[in-house]
């Protein structure tokens, strides 16, 4: 029986790859910081413990392991630069250390395609589009380290690649819909720019077989190694008709408040600097990089894990919708 290694196993994405492995009969080493208790009882070996120390052994974690799922990251759109670095770069480069180090031979590592968001529309683009060379937000940032560290290993003997899902929902979200109906609930949320943008989202099943099948071609071939795959429903949506769509789902009322997208930019910049000037770098409401994802379009080509990994959403965006609230 093959086991696999899931960072960032108590987590939404994690959690979901953990048991859709043991269902299939896969053995699974679930490391998290948080307490894994649901995972332990489904059959888990569940290790507590923090990639980026270096009191952490890394290498007796991934010790005979079959690939490595890399999901656990530190997400926010604001905090400490070396709090994002730590989490997302310095626990990348160590885990894949000692996947070399084991020659553990497959790693599928889960990055984000904010780490192309430039603040332009991206309308269908593919992975060729550039990382830029400035970011608005620390979390974009270490994400794109972390992802061109991983795909950089890229060899025969160790073969990886990088998914890109946008905006995960679905059945035991712990962010995006949670999110987003805790700001309307607070008054919090209003539209942003124009209200025609489209983005992709990616539905937490149809996230959780990229990832199978990334790791079965990694296993099968090397012509996926060294790549990043955006992955979504391939189906994009208006923006602000998905976010009324959970609202409605959720008990709340469709969002009413428009907001001009050059005001709520210059807003999030005197926010920022505010919070920079605060004890305790608190979080302001609104950041320059959120105002971009808000109002802008982002939707990609899913071609290439269509092509490479035999990608094929498997819902709707309504189905995955009503399948999320049922």
């Amino acid at each position: 029986m093959e086991t696999y290694v899931v960072t960032g196993a108590s987590g939404f994405v994690g959690g979901a790859i953990s048991r859709a492995l043991l269902k299939k009969g896969f053995g699974v080493i679930a490391v998290a910081r948080r307490p894994m208790a649901e995972l332990a009882a489904l059959g888990a070996d569940c290790r507590s413990l923090d990639l980026s120390s270096s009191s952490s052994d890394l290498a007796a974690v991934v010790r005979g392991a079959a690939g490595v799922f890399h999901t656990a990251a530190s997400v926010g759109m604001w905090g400490p630069f070396q709090a994002f670095y730590q989490s997302n770069v310095i626990a990348t480069e160590r885990l894949l250390d000692a996947c070399e180090k084991e020659t553990v031979s497959r790693f599928v590592f889960t990055s984000s395609p904010s780490v192309i968001a430039d603040g332009l529309d991206l309308r269908g683009v593919d992975e060729s589009y550039p990382y830029p060379a400035r970011y608005k937000a620390f979390y974009p940032m270490t994400k794109a380290a972390a992802e061109r560290a991983v795909l950089a290993r890229a060899k025969d003997s160790f073969r990886t690649a990088s998914l890109r899902p946008h905006l995960i929902f679905g059945p035991g979200d712990t962010n995006l819909i949670p999110t987003i109906v805790k700001k309307a609930r607070q008054g919090q949320l209003a539209v942003i720019g124009n209200g025609f943008n489209l983005v992709d989202v990616t539905y937490i099943d149809d996230c959780v077989q990229a990832h199978l099948l990334a790791m079965e071609s990694l296993g099968q071939s090397s012509d996926a190694s060294g790549k990043s795959f955006f992955i979504s429903q391939g189906e994009p949506v208006n923006l602000w008709s998905f976010v009324d769509a959970v609202l409605e789902k959720s008990g709340c009322g469709p969002i009413h408040r428009r907001v001009p997208t050059w005001l709520a930019y210059s807003l999030a910049g005197v926010a920022e600097v505010i919070s920079r000037i605060r004890p305790g770098y608190p979080e302001p409401r609104l950041t320059r990089f959120l105002v971009s994802e808000m109002s802008t379009h982002h939707y990609f080509s899913i071609d290439r894990a269509a092509n490479l990994l035999g990608y094929s959403p498997a819902y709707s965006v309504q189905d995955a919708l009503d399948r999320t609230f049922s």
